[in-house]
């Protein structure tokens, strides 16, 4: 057991001990005091009250403010001058009661740092040079040791794949729901699950500097940082107290004036100090605030402290980059034609051709075979002919892949029907034929993400009033996925260099919040220069994860639009908050001064409210960030892209968790 639990275990059974010393006290209420009697009331008095007023002796000492333990305590006291220790005494202990659950409610809450940290695999198999695997505590890995990953293993370290292929499990670090597939050179993060496959990993980051380490150092950053109106509230509790200090003297003077006897009036002026104390108003905001940072980060999204929370949820202006954050960022095939009608054929004599090339729409071509399963054809002689494309021989004649320009050098006609229709769709064409024969065509795109569309239209729906997408791309491509994605043509800005970026998000800002998503990397002025700076697809990135206020660890654009509704929700849980603890104070404020509110009741209810404050607080624990708002055919897609279409069918297995190796 940790020191902090214990001290919690210790803290837990003194409040009982001082709650069943209440019970066992109360049939001697009103009765003459006896030894027994003074003695227990004697003992809540001081397990309950010496801590609450060595808090408030340390906080006036210290930090020059009076808080709310010192008006407990003085409350408790005037009860015991005037004759009332029981009620004293209850006040005391309702008081440890209520301190206790908010202690511990509000520990679920950071917790998620624990959880974090419970994630991290103590030991790892190292490869040595001799080719022998030895297991070492993890904190001894190396940058550049080779480590071993058997199927149901946690990833001891950041690194990369050298070898093996296979799926891991990154809901602890991304919050992704599906296992995502890996092959050499594919990043992963410590604290994520090998599923199925033998692995090797070259470290690249030792564990003080690993995803973990940083998400947990920014959530503790986060946790620690107050919110505008979490200042706030702390400012006007402070304040606040003096004030009803300065009331409970006023009160005690005007009874006393009014006729009342000392006794009855300084009762009266405990009862206001207890029912005016403002708990619960103090503890509304960061209650909200703590539960929220902390289901964000269960849920991949992490929050630069409670300020870019409260500000999300008042944006009304989202903008997009579009490459890597609405699209997928890479070239991928989105058609095919073959004039002979052999898709298949055709395919694998283009990827035979692109096979020796390192462009990105080669890689395209190459990834869209292997995903068919198509085996390229031996191409040799290959000669790449600059802002044209290749040519090579396959034994049967030249064959040739590339622009228009190869074509008409190739002596080639690209005016076939279905061939000027592909090269209308905006997309980037790449002809392929043999000799002066055009065979067919390959259209290569950056296509939108999956979860992009689902996320706008949620975001729209929550209250979202203009969303706007930004890219260097030429206006027919902008236009082509903004179209897709159900965007405004006016609403859609192209061929911007970074400095138009900073310069639009300038001009939105003049007239409302305005969120920006980006990399993180290539939009860091404009991430900087919006009111909330958004990175996607932050994990392992530490510039990611620096210049932003909110890092998506994920590249799923549906936990954009679930941050934005949990900061939304959190911002309504807080009015809430305030709400009831202001409607609540005035009522016991009220009952105190006008119809003489027992100090009992007034406990009951002051200690009660600031209960229920914390509890409606922690219902936003239990609504963390999850995928949702995609369609079933974009889930299936969202897949198959990243190759586990395989892991589809098993998927219940996986939902059951993974094995462990040991």
């Amino acid at each position: 057991m940790t020191s902090a639990s214990s001290s919690m275990a210790l803290t837990g059974l003194t409040v009982l001990g001082m709650f069943l010393a209440i019970i066992g006290l109360w049939p001697l209420q009103g009765t003459a005091a006896d030894l027994s009697s003074v003695t227990g009331i004697a003992l809540v008095y001081l397990t309950g009250g010496l801590p609450a007023a060595l808090r408030a002796g340390g906080a006036l000492w210290k930090e020059h403010i009076l808080d709310i333990d010192l008006l407990m305590v003085v409350a408790a006291v005037a009860a015991a001058a005037v004759g009332a220790p029981f009620e004293g005494a209850v006040l005391l202990t309702l008081f440890s009661v209520s301190t206790t659950l908010e202690a511990r409610a509000l520990g679920r809450a950071r917790r998620a740092i624990e959880a974090m940290m419970a994630l991290r695999p103590e030991t790892a198999l190292r490869k040595g040079a001799d080719g022998m695997v030895m297991e070492i505590p993890a904190a001894e890995l190396r940058v550049a040791d080779i480590v071993v990953l058997r199927p149901g293993a946690r990833v001891p370290a950041d690194g990369v794949i050298v070898a093996g292929r296979g799926a891991l499990d990154e809901a602890s670090i991304t919050g992704e729901s599906m296992p995502v597939a890996k092959a050499p050179g594919a990043p992963v993060f410590e604290a994520t699950v090998n599923i199925d496959a033998v692995l090797e990993v070259a470290v690249t980051r030792t564990i003080t500097e690993s995803t973990v380490a940083r998400m947990i150092a920014l959530v503790t950053q986060a946790q620690a940082a107050k919110a505008p109106s979490e200042r706030f509230s702390s400012w006007f509790g402070q304040r606040y107290t003096v004030a009803v200090m300065i009331g409970a003297v006023l009160a005690f003077a005007i009874f006393y004036w009014l006729g009342h006897g000392w006794e009855d009036a300084l009762y009266r002026s405990a009862t206001l100090l207890v029912t005016a104390s403002p708990c619960a108003i103090v503890i509304s905001v960061p209650a909200a605030i703590l539960s929220s940072l902390s289901a964000a980060a269960r849920g991949g999204v992490l929050f630069k402290g409670g300020a870019a929370l409260e500000t999300l949820a008042a944006v009304d202006t989202f903008a997009f980059d579009k490459t890597g954050t609405l699209t997928t960022g890479k070239a991928s095939v989105s058609a095919v034609v073959a004039l002979d009608g052999d898709e298949g054929r055709f395919l694998s004599l283009v990827a035979g051709l692109e096979a020796q090339s390192e462009h990105p729409s080669a890689a395209a071509v190459r990834q869209e075979a292997a995903s068919r399963g198509l085996e390229p054809v031996t191409v040799r002689d290959v000669i790449t002919r600059p802002s044209a494309g290749i040519v090579g021989n396959d034994g049967r004649g030249q064959l040739w892949a590339g622009n228009p320009r190869l074509a008409a050098q190739m002596g080639a006609a690209v005016d076939h029907p279905e061939l000027k229709a592909l090269a209308a769709d905006t997309r980037t064409v790449i002809y392929a034929g043999r000799d002066s024969r055009v065979l067919g065509a390959v259209s290569i795109a950056d296509l939108a993400r999956a979860t992009s569309a689902p996320a706008l239209a949620a975001l729209r729906k929550g209250g979202v009033d203009r969303i706007v997408m930004m890219t260097g791309d030429r206006r027919p491509v902008a236009l082509r996925i903004g179209e897709e994605l159900g965007l405004k043509s006016e609403e859609i800005h192209a061929d911007m260099l970074p400095e138009d970026k900073v310069r639009m998000v300038d001009e939105l800002t003049a007239n409302g919040k305005v969120a920006f998503v980006g990399d993180g990397v290539n939009d860091a002025a404009a991430l900087a220069r919006a009111d909330v700076g958004i990175a996607m697809g932050a994990a392992g990135s530490e510039v990611a994860l620096q210049a932003a206020d909110v890092a998506l660890l994920s590249e799923d654009m549906g936990r954009l639009a679930e941050a934005h509704r949990l900061a939304r929700r959190t911002a309504t849980v807080i009015r809430q908050n305030l709400a009831f603890a202001m409607g609540a104070m005035a009522v016991l404020v009220t009952g105190g001064l006008v119809f003489e509110l027992p100090l009992p009741l007034a406990v009951i209810g002051h200690e009660g409210g600031t209960v229920l404050v914390v509890l409606n607080s922690l219902r936003l624990l239990r609504d963390p960030i999850r995928r949702r708002g995609m369609t079933p055919a974009a889930r299936t897609e969202a897949s198959e892209r990243a190759g586990s279409t395989r892991l589809d069918r098993r998927w219940p297995y996986f939902r059951r968790g993974p094995r462990r190796a040991d």
